[in-house]
């Protein structure tokens, strides 16, 4: 079967990424038709815009896609070029997942969670009024008038909307993701104790979904200043997190560092019937066309991409890969070496070179 997949070049160092990326996912054996496309600051001059129709386009078209890093430059109406695909194609769940590699520099070497972040509510749906602004007065003066508490004149406000549907969608994505993936346990997390009326409407359609995986699937809950702790002290015993947005967004990068940091941080975003791949860093512009950044995190993005399209064999084929050339050490880029000024590191063409290379 041949896949047809858009494939995102981003910017800065993504390019090179996606050169790396496309050869190691073709080497696992599985066909893919690309439809090859660009966003990102590379492109503003031509297109007028980092994030051209043509793209989200391609990925409703395709309804796959994997996308490099990308620049959202200054002053074009975009907060994010990744938040815009993310809101255009209503793709509501942000799935990350963390797990220690032998080779990789970590404080832990048991680290296997998977943080599932909704996408399209919270404090970062956008709803926010400038201070000072006419519209900002008016709306301090109706809260003050409404709730009887007294806000500051001089405030600027965000609003945090959380919803029984985007709730519940996004717990039900959770359980379904730890049934079908022989998980064992959703911790629920929130700081419910305070926001007693979104988050705590959070946990309650929560509790409600669980009940639909008894005897599957076991369900807890934690607050979210407690869970950071407990993280850190005993990450062995969580498994699969939901949590809404900014929540999600803080401990995911949390658990990437418990892992080891963002180089091997793989991430999708993943809506009702589309679903795009991407490494959870940044475009690192300095590095630019130096073939030297780390392609593990969007290469194991790959690894989820061929999982999402049930191409499971090609995406074990292709995780013992990377673990093996990880743990061997040789064939690994700069940061990856126990001292980063390591002469015999290589760049990122070479280590997908030894990725393929252990998949033949």
């Amino acid at each position: 079967m041949v896949h047809n997949v858009t494939l995102i070049r981003g910017d800065g160092v993504g390019p090179e990424l996606a050169e790396a990326t496309r050869r190691v996912l073709e080497g696992t054996g599985i066909k893919f038709n690309w439809d090859i496309v660009d966003a990102g600051v590379d492109i503003m001059e031509k297109e007028g815009t980092p994030l051209p129709p043509k793209v989200l386009d391609s990925i409703r078209k395709n309804k796959v896609a994997i996308k490099a890093p990308i620049t959202t430059p200054i002053g074009t109406g975009f907060r994010s070029v990744n938040v815009a695909i993310r809101k255009e194609l209503d793709l509501y769940a942000c799935l990350r997942t963390s797990r220690t590699y032998k080779g990789v520099r970590s404080k832990f070497d048991d680290i296997d969670l998977v943080v599932v972040r909704e996408n399209t509510e919270d404090l970062y749906a956008g709803i926010e009024f400038e201070e000072g602004k006419p519209e900002t007065k008016q709306l301090i003066a109706e809260i003050e008038k409404i709730g009887k508490k007294p806000i500051r004149k001089d405030s600027g406000i965000s609003i945090k909307p959380i919803s029984r549907f985007g709730s519940e969608r996004i717990v039900r994505f959770a359980f379904d993701y730890a049934v079908n993936n022989k998980r064992k346990k959703v911790t629920a997390i929130t700081k419910a104790n305070i926001m007693k009326f979104t988050d705590g409407l959070f946990y309650e359609v929560a509790r409600e979904v669980a009940k639909d995986y008894e005897g599957k699937i076991e369900y807890e809950e934690r607050l979210i200043d407690n869970m950071c702790m407990q993280l850190v002290q005993k990450p062995e015993i969580y498994d699969v997190m939901v949590l809404p947005n900014l929540y999600g967004d803080i401990l995911s990068d949390l658990c990437a560092g418990l892992a080891g940091g963002l180089g091997i941080a793989p991430g999708a975003n993943i809506g009702k019937d589309i679903a795009v791949f991407e490494a959870v860093h940044g475009s690192a512009p300095k590095y630019k066309g130096l073939n030297k950044v780390n392609p593990t995190a969007l290469i194991l993005s790959g690894l989820m991409m061929l999982r999402y399209l049930k191409e499971f064999s090609a995406a074990d084929k292709l995780e013992a890969a990377v673990t093996k050339v990880i743990a061997e050490g040789k064939s690994v880029t700069y940061d990856m070496k126990p001292h980063r000024d390591d002469p015999s590191a290589v760049g990122t063409s070479q280590m997908a070179d030894a990725i393929i290379a252990e998949m033949k």
